[in-house]
């Protein structure tokens, strides 16, 4: 009999599909978006967040439910008892970002035979690589699971080399929330790092941390990374273009120079998943363009100022 697998976040549902496992796919997120066959599936797991228009009315809402101690996600009991899984894939890495495990072990004390859980709580590449090893191991699909890590350490250690050789690093600022600002943290300054940028705001393996204009400004960066978490393209640019900067916005060397970027963050920076390889990708033809000879995916940058 087949396994069936609920990923209770959209990167374990990325890795489950890229082990070849989507017909093992039972149950997913209202946020599993990629790839595009794992859309079909149930959602297990909604959000709890009325509609919002605009990242200050979503950062509100997130900040009203954390003061009351509430989760953002809601767990379908009734369609996870349906579902039947044998492998639950969850995280402990951020509560605004997925389901957290008070949240599943809630729902497990409704269901009458209780699966295996896998956590994952990734802050680096390499722990995202180890946690496709993992998955693999638990979906028997080890051989699958060391090709693909292997090729995407390939990808980046690619970008690593090319990068090497360049005699100037430019100084960036990533963003993973516009209003109010977030500094982008875990694996991004890293990515950041390896795509032969000096991240000048970011921590390396720790979380993303809201900050203030004046530090941004201060911070004097050749390259802002305008990454919102969950964010696509399209919402990125839409959200920029919408936004009113404090005084000295044009005063900072990215924005006189014309080095503002959107990207998709959801694709290829947020979610810990296999993606992320395109991501730093992505990073080194904004920071060095041309040096890497690489097709990226349509709709993952664009130029902002």
């Amino acid at each position: 009999m087949a396994m069936r697998i609920c990923s209770f976040l959209p990167s374990a549902t990325e890795i489950v599909c890229a082990l070849g496992l989507t017909e093992s796919l039972a149950g997913i997120t209202f946020e599993c978006d990629y790839p595009p066959e794992a859309r079909a599936k149930e959602a297990v797991v909604n959000t709890r967040l009325s509609q919002a228009t605009g990242a200050g009315e979503i950062d509100r809402q997130v900040s009203e439910f954390m003061a009351r101690g509430e989760s953002l996600y809601q767990i379908d009991v009734d369609m996870l008892e349906r579902v039947a899984p044998d492998l639950i894939i969850t995280q402990d890495l951020c509560r605004v970002c997925a389901a957290s495990p008070g949240d599943l072990t809630e729902a497990l004390g409704h269901l009458a035979l209780q699966p295996q859980v896998l956590t994952l709580n990734p802050n680096r590449l390499a722990e995202v690589w180890e946690d496709i090893l993992t998955v693999g191991k638990s979906t028997y699909r080890a051989r699958e699971a060391e090709a693909l890590t292997a090729s995407l350490e390939r990808r980046v250690m690619e970008v690593e080399q090319a990068v090497s050789r360049v005699s100037k690093r430019p100084r960036v600022a990533c963003l993973e929330w516009l209003d109010p600002p977030f500094v982008a943290g875990h694996w991004v300054p890293e990515m950041i790092a390896k795509a032969g940028g000096e991240d000048v705001l970011g921590r390396v393996a720790e979380p993303g941390f809201r900050t203030e204009w004046a530090k941004v400004y201060e911070a004097r960066p050749e390259i802002i990374v305008v990454a919102p978490c969950g964010y696509h393209l399209e919402q990125t640019v839409e959200e920029f273009r919408g936004m009113k900067f404090p005084a000295g916005w044009e005063t900072v060397p990215a924005v006189s120079s014309g080095r503002v970027f959107a990207v998709d963050a959801s694709s290829y920076f947020s979610r810990p998943g296999p993606r992320l390889a395109t991501g730093v990708e992505i990073l080194a033809q904004i920071f060095h363009p041309g040096l890497i000879r690489v097709d990226l995916p349509p709709a993952s940058l664009a130029p902002l100022a």
